[in-house]
């Protein structure tokens, strides 16, 4: 044999032994990939964006399905509940705390500082009770309606002016999540019915996605809104009380806005804490239901039983980007 016949046999042996243990490193990739990647299947693995570290399932095969069944179901069965304070907007900027909707008004200006201080203290005295994992959402109840009457009523006291209300929004520090306009805009865009349910203040959330511009006809929303006398000066709250952990009493006394939605079968869900879960109460005909969770605060001590009540759990995650990327194939 010449040496041209010894090199291109010695070249197609190597390129053999080439294929054989590239094809044997390329099976063990797939097999490793798969391995970290659970029990996750076929349209879970589409979107990338399950593959940040902030998203959690206990069951991905059961999100697979609800999933599956609202691709099924399209933009005509679907409608979206979701939680406001720390949900659509962010929990922390930069290591630093955003407010609440109730913040916003606490911080402004328009409070005297006496004010500011005993709003102050009813926080650091009820919040703890609000997120302490021992207490089941029973005990927590009184505290809770307690903790909003007395802070009710001592903005009451301050007589806040209505038409102040839309600079007191603009100077706050309160952060949509990164993506909200896409999120609004596309569940807008198809027309699917968005429910806001929010223990905050109506007129202030209003305010807040009003200067965002995603305030679309599409969207009601349900929370404490403020009742202000002839001239425009706060002299109480409207309707019932809502807080954290009664959101099942307003699903209920929202009955007839859900009865008018029967053929939306299908959900979305998006909350921040626990209380948020029973926001869907009032539905009816309920096919398919997607409970998204954002866990923004103590973590460690919270996750076990998140992941057993919500379908996914956002740790510490501070955009829309999985709820997007789940509009994305449904509509």
């Amino acid at each position: 044999m010449d040496r041209t016949a010894m090199v291109k046999v010695g070249a197609a042996a190597s390129a053999s032994v080439c294929v054989v243990f590239g094809g044997v490193a390329l099976a063990q990739y797939i097999v490793a990939k798969k391995k970290r990647a659970g029990k996750k299947t076929k349209i879970i693995e589409m979107m990338p964006q399950f593959e940040k570290p902030t998203v959690h399932m206990r069951d991905p095969e059961r999100v697979e399905q609800i999933i599956c069944g609202l691709i099924k179901g399209g933009a005509s069965k679907l409608q979206v509940i979701t939680d406001f304070d720390m949900t659509i907007s962010k929990f922390a900027v930069n290591g630093k705390r955003c407010p609440t909707l109730h913040n916003v008004i606490d911080n402004c200006k328009l409070v005297t500082e006496e004010c500011r201080q005993k709003l102050l203290q009813l926080k650091h005295k009820y919040y703890p009770i609000e997120i302490d994992p021992h207490l089941s959402m029973e005990e927590k109840y009184p505290f809770m309606v307690e903790w909003y009457f007395k802070s009710h009523s001592l903005l009451v006291e301050q007589r806040l002016e209505k038409h102040k209300l839309p600079e007191v929004v603009r100077e706050s520090d309160l952060v949509l999540r990164d993506g909200y306009e896409q999120f609004f805009d596309r569940l807008h865009q198809h027309n699917v019915p968005v429910f806001i349910f929010s223990a905050g203040l109506g007129d202030v959330l209003e305010e807040v996605i009003s200067q965002a511009r995603v305030y679309h006809p599409n969207m009601k929303v349900v929370s404490n809104f403020m009742d202000f006398d002839d001239k425009g000066v706060l002299k109480g709250f409207k309707g019932e009380l809502i807080h954290v952990y009664n959101k099942h009493e307003g699903a209920l006394r929202n009955t007839d806005y859900f009865k008018q939605l029967r053929d939306y079968s299908n959900i979305i869900l998006l909350g921040d804490s626990l209380g948020d879960l029973t926001m869907a109460d009032g539905a009816p005909n309920v096919e398919n239901m997607l409970k998204v969770g954002f866990l923004n605060d103590k973590v460690e001590e919270h996750l076990d039983k998140y992941m057993d009540s919500y379908d996914i759990v956002l740790v510490k995650d501070e955009t829309l980007e999985v709820p997007n990327a789940i509009l994305q194939k449904v509509l």
